[in-house]
């Protein structure tokens, strides 16, 4: 256990962390023996699973030729393979790739990116990226500005720059009050609400999740979303900057979740999944016509992070990419997914307090109601999510909650996230974890429920 006299600044110092001593495929073990399965990947990271030999072998097989080389000085046989393999597989156009250490990284890069290439076409003005209500996109202060989950923000919010957000696109509870069969995607619309509220000349890019994950948990679009989306960027030369940091690699059984939706964004961020937890790493995809305006003006982009391109990372991430290709676990995650979410639908598709179930692939959200037919949330004091997070890892269940899904402060859901080699027996076992403890959490709440 850890002792009382740590030097460690954890991030939450009221929670006692047990030491973990090593992991194989979707299982973690503490020093003390104890098995966890792990159903979220840490935070949607860990897609491969733990210890998977092929990637250790080729991180190995860097750190004996050269463990760093700044990218002000040098290039790598790792960030150029990288490179070419995440180029491959990106929508149209997306054919260069700027690397940094994670998904606050990346989405940095993206939004000064936009403001660069504006600058660069001549119009100076426009710096302003706009986001979506109840969005995250990373801790940075840039990052955290762009998004628009208000418990985050809370404390930073004098630090951050001043942008009007527009709706999320979240059928279960629809800000217009529409259904989705009839609704007009009333919430894309107020895309180009917002950017004249701002004036288009002032807007450089808008941000948004493919599928929204940590504060939404697993919001799938309605199907002609982003198609609208794309428009209303195109008419008014707004850049439009698909975070991927949770949803891309294959996650939601698709290389990138964007693919699913029929547009080609400006830029992709991408993180996590990337390395799958090996290192980290991110990396910022960039549009043949962003990166062209600055080489044909003979223009460096102004920005720089110290192990960008680092070898090890590239190598990693190189070798995640290939490994997912041999093995097809993109295909596999689409498949698992189904058998995921048909598991959680058959359990707790009419469970009292389960709300909405929805995802894609290997990718699924559950939200939690304390009145099925009102959709009505906990209270937030009551913190479901955190009981329920508590509960399943006593139960030897990682998963992945949080609170204030509806707006930052009401509402709890669970991202369910597990790593693409899970097999239909680990689902049965990850399904039947969480059941129980579901079960366990309300009881707790409402100790006279019957579940």
């Amino acid at each position: 256990m850890i002792d009382d006299d740590t030097h460690v600044f954890y991030r939450n110092p009221f929670t006692h962390y047990p030491v973990v001593a090593r992991g194989e495929g979707p299982y973690l073990f503490d020093e003390d023996g104890k098995r966890y399965l792990d159903a979220c990947g840490g935070a949607i990271v860990s897609a491969l699973g733990h210890s998977v030999p092929e990637i250790i072998d080729a991180m190995k097989r860097q750190l004996e030729s050269v463990e760093f080389a700044h990218t002000s000085q040098f290039t790598n046989a790792a960030q150029e393979e990288l490179a070419a393999l995440l180029a491959e597989r990106a929508p149209g156009g997306l054919n260069h790739v700027y690397f940094v250490s994670g998904g606050s990284e990346a989405v940095e890069s993206a939004m000064k990116l936009a403001r660069g290439y504006w600058v660069q076409m001549g119009r100076p003005d426009k710096w302003m990226v706009i986001g979506r209500e109840q969005s995250y996109h990373g801790n940075t202060l840039g990052a955290l500005a762009a998004g628009g989950n208000r418990w985050r923000r809370a404390i930073y919010e004098p630090m951050l720059f001043k942008a009007p957000r527009v709706a999320p696109c979240y059928c279960y509870r629809c800000p217009f009050d529409k259904a989705p069969a009839t609704c007009r995607i009333e919430c894309a619309e107020d895309l180009e609400r917002a950017i004249l509220e701002a004036g288009p000349e002032n807007v450089a890019a808008f941000i948004a999740e493919p599928i929204v994950g940590a504060t939404a948990g697993a919001l799938v679009p309605h199907d002609n979303y982003f198609r609208r989306v794309r428009e209303i960027c195109d008419k008014y030369d707004v850049l439009l900057i698909a975070d991927e940091v949770m949803t891309g690699l294959g996650r939601c059984g698709s290389w990138f979740a964007i693919r699913q939706f029929g547009v080609v964004p400006d830029m992709i961020c991408m993180a996590k999944g990337l390395a799958a937890g090996y290192v980290p790493v991110g990396a910022t995809l960039v549009h043949d016509r962003i990166v062209d305006t600055f080489h044909n003006r003979r223009h460096i982009f102004q920005h720089g992070h110290t192990y960008m391109g680092h070898p090890l990372a590239a190598a990693a991430g190189a070798a995640v990419v290939k490994y997912i290709d041999q093995h097809k676990l993109v295909e596999r995650s689409r498949k698992m997914g189904e058998e995921l979410m048909t598991q959680i639908r058959k359990a707790l598709g009419d469970h009292p307090h389960v709300g909405d179930i929805r995802g894609r692939g290997l990718f699924v959200g559950i939200e939690f109601v304390a009145d099925r037919d009102t959709k009505a949330p906990f209270e937030p004091e009551a913190a479901f999510h955190r009981e329920l997070r508590e509960i399943a890892f006593e139960n030897g269940l990682i998963i992945y909650p949080m609170g204030g899904t509806i707006d930052g402060r009401r509402g709890d859901h669970v991202l369910i996230a597990p790593p693409f080699i899970i097999t239909k027996a680990q689902i049965g076992r990850l399904v039947a974890l969480l059941v129980k403890s579901v079960d366990a959490a309300v009881a707790k709440m409402h100790p006279k429920v019957d579940v």
